[in-house]
């Protein structure tokens, strides 16, 4: 077996299509198919399902597709801890983020990065923290700045903490809660009309944990996937929202009002790497400048966004 067989294939996988996969990698489609031919031959199965139009992985492709990710990812840190020690920083960062996280200026820390570093090729992804944890476990992501899951501090991934804060509820002004003007629990918001994030994001989560705990059963009607979508709904007055306290900063025409009496409605943000062994040395770097730099996000009223 040989690491260009695993590149292949975990391209293929990720493109689902021959062609594409051929003509990202710069290599002809039959020599792609032949390199794929090859390694079922060695494994003695099939990897892919084929069809007309795409193509899907067989269950001993998924099976392998986690550790070929893992194994390509140690080979690209070996090279790039050779580098290191040469004294020059190369290769590729890649990082995962949530939307305007907590804790951390995730522009302001990549510009500082690319200023010390301007060898390292840098790659952003934004999703939710349960995928990045995924993403990060499985060698696609060197690091990732997420809030706080279930899955952290395994074999594959640990967490390194960055800040937390409670959870607060953006309202319209006209809104019964705002004449009211006083701290709320989920009781009080049970009947209540909500937007909110997708399942899989920090807030979500951090908001869905706290009302379970409190026993109050609550329905998003209104599901984004962006954080000004979330507020200029809530500023039309169509539903109310539980966020991370810095999101009041957003839209000042909002009111904000703490929540209390919910010890789970804590949002607390982590940094999430791979085991300190096989953590990258463009990860390092970054880790370092976040420790060193102060590099957190500007204060109340010019949050970016």
């Amino acid at each position: 077996m040989e690491l260009r067989h695993l590149q292949h294939f975990v391209a293929v996988a990720e493109d689902q299509h021959f062609t594409r996969a051929a003509e990202r990698l710069l290599v002809s489609q039959s020599g792609l198919s032949a390199s794929i031919r090859a390694l079922e031959r060695e494994l003695q199965t099939p990897l892919f399902v084929r069809t007309t139009r795409r193509v899907t992985l067989t269950p001993a492709g998924r099976a392998l597709l986690g550790e070929a990710e893992r194994i390509l990812a140690q080979v690209r840190s070996a090279h790039e801890a050779v580098a290191a020690v040469q004294g020059v920083l190369r290769g590729m960062l890649a990082l995962g983020s949530e939307q305007c996280i907590a804790g951390v200026h995730v522009a302001g820390l990549l510009a500082a990065f690319r200023r010390s570093h301007p060898d390292v090729e840098i790659c952003l992804r934004q999703a939710g923290s349960g995928a990045l944890a995924e993403e990060v476990a499985a060698g696609r992501l060197d690091l990732a700045f997420a809030v706080r899951t279930a899955q952290e501090d395994t074999d594959q991934l640990r967490a390194v903490p960055l800040t937390s804060e409670p959870m607060t509820v953006l309202c319209h002004p006209s809104h019964r809660l705002a004449a009211a003007g006083a701290a709320v629990t989920p009781e009080d918001l049970g009947g209540e009309v909500f937007v909110d994030f997708h399942p899989d994001w920090g807030p979500r989560r951090t908001t869905d944990a706290a009302f379970a705990a409190a026993g109050v059963r609550r329905s998003v009607a209104l599901e984004v996937n962006d954080v000004h979508s979330l507020l200029d709904l809530v500023d039309e007055d169509l539903g109310i929202a539980v966020v991370p306290r810095h999101f009041r900063h957003k839209r000042a025409s909002l009111t904000a009002l703490p929540v209390k009496g919910a010890a789970d409605a804590v949002y607390e943000t982590v940094a999430l790497l791979p085991p300190e062994q096989a953590t990258s040395p463009a990860a390092r770097a970054l880790m370092g400048l976040l420790e060193t730099g102060g590099l957190t996000p500007p204060q109340e009223g010019v949050h970016p966004s």
